[in-house]
């Protein structure tokens, strides 16, 4: 059953804020590419495999004949979700004591959303149940990675060649953006020439935003529970898009069952704080990602 969070726990404001200040996270995919709007009926993204070249045509010569494939990538939204049990009495506080209390929980769903954007967009999995999005279908890089097999074992003694190895999977596709677990992170700041340290922007989890020029960001959603993935490399920003499709307010509950644990909220003198929003993503071509993956054990 859900843990009720009681009024003399939240009320006092050092205490609200220092359990807000350990909800930690951050979104890499909304740092390293584009939000698009996103409507109820999904966007629709048109994509064409362009395998030829440019022509040069000389004076009175034919034309040739190029190749286009058209496809169609969709983009629909999903529905994500936070709340949370408070004790009612809260209800029955000062204004400015109610206002503090739902602005800190707000602040606290916003960051676990942020969470939901990156394990959702590089996995396809349910941060909460932990179990694969049906929904997402091929939407997620994970799948990508994994239908092109654009993967590099990880080694965490030569964490640049496993980037540069990477990179050379992406074929025509740019690298705009670095995803990297804290793991691989430490293994760059470790890396030792002659015994001069090659990146020690990266040292003593530092975040630097940036690698060689190019933008770059440290995120334990990268391998979200306990997953294969240590780093992500790609065209992050023409080939992956996300979106809200609306933000909705920050809703009190009073009655009912709303958490479906079993516990009638008047019953019990509680109510319920809950905030959603809809997001959706995509990936307009595949072949724009890779991934440095550890290897796993056989058993």
């Amino acid at each position: 059953m859900a843990e009720t969070i009681k009024r003399g726990t939240l009320l006092e404001p050092e205490t609200v804020t220092s359990i807000f200040s350990t909800v930690k996270g951050h979104s890499t995919l909304a740092k390293l590419s584009r939000r698009d709007p996103v409507s109820f009926n999904g966007n629709d993204y048109f994509v064409f495999s362009m395998d030829d070249e440019a022509d040069v045509i000389g004076e009175s010569e034919a034309k040739s004949a190029g190749s286009a494939k058209p496809g169609k990538v969709t983009m629909r939204p999903l529905k994500i979700e936070y709340g949370a049990r408070f004790s009612d009495e809260f209800i029955y506080g000062t204004d400015e004591k109610k206002l503090e209390v739902i602005k800190s929980f707000a602040e606290g769903a916003a960051i676990k959303f942020a969470r939901a954007i990156d394990i959702l967009g590089f996995h396809g999995i349910n941060p909460r149940k932990k179990t694969v999005v049906a929904a997402l279908g091929d939407n997620y890089i994970d799948k990508a990675v994994a239908n092109n097999t654009a993967k590099v074992d990880f080694d965490s003694a030569d964490p640049e060649s496993n980037l540069e190895d990477a990179v050379a999977k992406l074929g025509d596709y740019d690298v705009t953006g670095f995803a990297f677990s804290k793991e691989f992170a430490s293994s760059l700041a470790k890396l030792k020439v002659n015994g001069v340290k090659q990146y020690p922007e990266f040292a003593l989890g530092a975040n630097p935003g940036s690698l060689n020029g190019t933008a770059c960001d440290v995120n334990s959603t990268v391998n979200f529970n306990k997953g294969t993935d240590r780093a992500i490399v790609g065209d992050f920003a023409r080939a992956f898009k996300w979106g809200y499709a609306k933000e909705l307010p920050l809703e009190v509950i009073q009655y009912g069952d709303p958490d479906n644990s079993g516990r009638d909220l008047k019953g019990h003198n509680e109510v319920y704080l809950r905030t959603e929003a809809y997001i959706g993503f995509a990936i307009l071509d595949p072949k724009a990602f890779a991934a440095v993956q550890a290897v796993q054990a056989t058993k």
